[in-house]
């Protein structure tokens, strides 16, 4: 009797992942696997980070799929393991410099991961209504969220089984995944320190009313300034730019007809914004005039023609532990919900008089 020649797989098991082959075919992982002599599961290993496959079969595998000019589809695998393999992040355009640092950490993690990061970038935190109908059609394994969520809106992903994890965010009373900076005691200490020196006229410059961390630490510097009997403190708003904080101490000397000892501004770039109305506009010297301290730790409050008195977030390991938060819940759904506050670190600069 003949014997029977091998018979390829049938079209329904492969996964057709394309980039075409030399002569014009799609290239399968079932084209890999008979030319490295393999099964098409232990192609699939070879080519998932972490997958256990030995350094002579992952070099088999490699060099046939170069051979065939083979790439893996990450959207074909995705439709078999129903897993995008997508993060959805949702930021304010408004809400810090400093997020070019956590999107680049979030992203070095989710890689990691074998996750790829979206970013949905909204003008301000109220906008978020309109993205969450977008970030659902991506098919998203979970949400890292650096806006503020309603509880309906946090039910929407909660109902299609999408963790969501706040960075730097969290719902008051309510349960949720959050990592945190501790924005009331980072506030409190640097009212504490700025009144131990002897200031006592103080001023805040504080962000847009719908900014969640930015109310958090002006709540903070108001009360810790009412605990020393410090009340009636001028507060105006900016948009967390360097323009808005320049305007903000001019808002600030045209309330009191004089400026006042102590700026307290919602982040680092308002803070020198300040620095500059008061050197070059109103002919104030910083700190000996006026005393101007931010909050952040952002790159530019570290150059030499400001440095900055802020409290400095822990950007690195806040990162790394939303993405654990995150990836836990995406592979184990039931873990109940869990909140991290990591500490800022106090960062004197030349910007304030502290002693």
């Amino acid at each position: 009797m003949p014997r029977s020649k091998h018979k390829p797989a049938p079209e329904s098991s492969q996964t057709n992942e394309p980039l075409g082959g030399r002569d014009g075919r799609v290239v399968t992982s079932y084209d890999v696997a008979r030319r490295a002599g393999v099964s098409q599961s232990a192609v699939s290993r070879c080519f998932k980070p972490g997958g256990s496959a030995g350094a002579k079969m992952r070099a088999r595998v490699r060099r046939a799929a170069e051979q065939l000019g083979y790439t893996p589809n990450a959207i074909a695998r995705s439709l078999i393991t129903r897993r995008s393999n997508l993060i959805a992040v949702l930021i304010s355009n408004l809400t810090s410099l400093y997020y070019p640092e956590v999107l680049s950490e979030l992203s070095a993690r989710a890689s990691a991961h074998s996750e790829r990061v979206l970013l949905f970038a909204l003008p301000n935190e109220s906008d978020v209504d309109q993205t969450i109908d977008q970030v659902m059609q991506y098919q998203v394994d979970g949400v890292i969220a650096a806006v503020r969520l309603s509880l309906e809106q946090l039910e929407s992903f909660n109902r299609r089984h999408i963790p969501v994890v706040f960075f730097n965010r969290f719902l008051r009373d309510i349960p949720v995944n959050s990592v945190c900076c501790d924005q009331v005691d980072g506030a409190r200490m640097l009212v504490t320190r700025l009144y131990d020196a002897g200031h006592r006229r103080f001023s805040v410059i504080a962000g847009p009313k719908d900014s969640v961390v930015g109310e958090e630490r002006v709540r903070a510097t108001l009360d810790r300034l009412g605990e020393f009997g410090i009340r009636g403190v001028p507060v105006v708003r900016g948009n967390y730019d360097y323009e808005s904080g320049r305007q903000g101490l001019h808002q600030l000397v045209k309330l009191a007809h004089k400026p006042p000892q102590v700026a307290v501004c919602a982040n680092d770039l308002m803070a020198i914004g300040c620095i500059d109305a008061a050197r070059f506009d109103l002919g104030l010297t910083v700190p000996n005039d006026l005393s101007v301290v931010g909050f952040d730790g952002v790159g530019p409050s570290t150059w030499a023609s400001h440095r900055v008195t802020t409290i400095r977030q822990p950007v690195s390991r806040m990162a790394e532990a939303t993405l654990t938060l995150l990836m836990d819940r995406i592979n184990n759904p039931s873990m109940p919900p869990e909140k991290r506050i990591l500490a800022g670190q106090l960062i004197e600069g030349n910007s304030a008089r502290l002693s």
